[in-house]
């Protein structure tokens, strides 16, 4: 196994040129307690992830069990049942849509016994997905440290004819295990990329304190995989970026300028998408990527309209949200795809109702195409409201012996928008709040201090 690479578990194209899709069948395991319809939607998911793997799924198939079981999860008879599916349909790939260990994973393989056969769980193909869309260099390193993370702790051995260099009468054995050398190289190439990324994580707190420093607003657009966060940010600036009809498409953030209706700027950064069962160790591993989020002052939160799920969705990305740290944030609530006619718009505004009670602008939401652009220019101004709530736009003309209040407005993470030097003056123009305006108050030649009481 080469470690040094991320690894896809799936074929590549075939002798003839054409990509050979992978057949595969996903299984379940619910107990009688369990809401079979959230089964079903999540092996939908779980096959629209297959499908962006570059697998067709043949086959589903549910156990239900009052208590799984630890040797295979679904059962003797079941995995019997699950064997003849995959010897009658050339299937070489079975996906289990909850977390397996290896035990269970070895015991599933011989048990099936079907030549070239592969079993793996639901984060393990996530893993692949992220694995076939890293892009830039810090894509792969977070790819390759997640895959060894979700990797290492699973490595098995055969007991103790594996183990070290024994020090008495029947220990003596050839010295390392494989198992252990695996283990010791897995080590070793785990803590090299923690090192190079934070490398990366360091260039990448350089750059949010650059943005900070100059005041500019920070939007990140967050939601789950798929929602057309890409596409938006593509429609909205011109970004050029990969926008695809798969799911997370988009691995490495991307972040430009954007002018809203009033002529403030405000950066917009695209994100990783979010998915129910998002394996911890992906968290982990793409932190400074899912950071973004969390430094962001605001947040756009774009949902797929068109997608019966939508509600289910929210409740997902706002959950993570709030891990992330990034719950407490000003958020402007959008819905897209609404060109489609799958779109409910009863459904939606039932959610609205309910989630965005009363005239909170923070709460907002907005209904948009962002393939088509229609609605954007109604989310332009919402996120203006926003952003501007609080402030005002202010001329302030600071005497040459006074110049050094200027770097108050930088430090104070003020918009500055325009500075000119003057022979007696410099005359500035900002978006500030009113703790900023406060501390200017004496250079806007508008003020009118309060008359005094006698």
């Amino acid at each position: 196994m080469d470690m040094n690479k991320v690894r896809s578990v799936f074929p590549g194209d075939g002798e003839n040129g054409e990509t050979e899709l992978t057949r595969g069948i996903l299984v379940s395991m619910i107990t009688r307690d369990d809401d079979e319809q959230a089964v079903e939607d999540s092996l939908d998911e779980l096959s629209r992830l297959l499908d962006t793997a570059g697998g067709t799924t043949v086959a589903r198939m549910v156990q239900t069990k009052d208590t799984p079981d630890p040797r295979t999860l679904i059962g003797s008879g079941k995995v019997k049942e699950l064997a003849e599916l995959c010897r009658n349909n050339d299937v070489t790939l079975v996906v289990f849509d909850c977390d397996l260990t290896p035990v269970q994973i070895r015991n599933l393989e011989d048990d099936i016994d079907v030549d070239g056969l592969r079993v793996i769980d639901r984060s393990m193909l996530i893993l692949d997905i992220f694995a076939l869309h890293a892009v830039t260099a810090e894509g792969k390193l977070q790819v390759e440290l997640a895959q060894l993370q979700y990797t290492a702790p699973r490595l098995t051995g055969h007991g103790t004819e594996m183990s070290r260099l024994g020090g008495g009468i029947g220990t003596r054995g050839p010295g390392e295990s494989k198992l252990e050398s695996d283990r010791r190289h897995m080590k070793r190439r785990i803590d090299a990329l923690k090192a190079e990324l934070e490398v990366v994580e360091k260039n990448r707190r350089t750059m949010r304190a650059s943005r900070d420093k100059s005041g500019v607003p920070k939007v990140a657009i967050v939601g789950y995989t798929n929602a057309g966060k890409s596409t938006l940010l593509n429609t909205l600036t011109g970004a050029g970026i990969l926008a695809q009809d798969k799911l997370f498409a988009t691995l490495d953030p991307t972040t430009r300028k954007f002018s809203l209706p009033g002529g403030e700027s405000i950066l917009l950064t695209d994100t990783v998408g979010f998915i129910r069962k998002l394996p911890h160790h992906l968290v982990s591993a793409f932190k400074s990527t899912l950071e973004e989020a969390a430094f962001a002052d605001i947040i756009l939160l774009l949902m797929d309209a068109s997608d019966p799920h939508c509600a289910e969705q929210l409740t997902v990305t706002e959950d993570l949200l709030t891990e992330l740290g990034a719950g407490g944030k000003p958020t402007l609530y959008v819905f897209n795809k609404c060109d489609r006619e799958a779109c409910d718009t009863v459904g939606l505004m039932r959610v609205v109702s309910e989630r965005f009670r009363g005239e909170d602008v923070d709460r907002k939401a907005v209904y948009i195409s962002a393939l088509t652009g229609e609605g954007c220019d109604e989310l332009a101004a919402a996120l203006e409201s926003i952003i501007r709530r609080g402030k005002r736009r202010v001329t302030f003309i600071i005497p040459n012996e006074k110049a050094g209040a200027l770097s108050k407005l930088y430090s104070e993470k003020a918009s500055v928008e325009n500075v000119e030097y003057g022979d007696e003056a410099v005359t500035v123009t900002a978006v500030v709040d009113d703790r900023v305006y406060g501390l200017m108050k004496q250079f806007d030649p508008d003020y009118t201090p309060p008359a005094e009481d006698y």
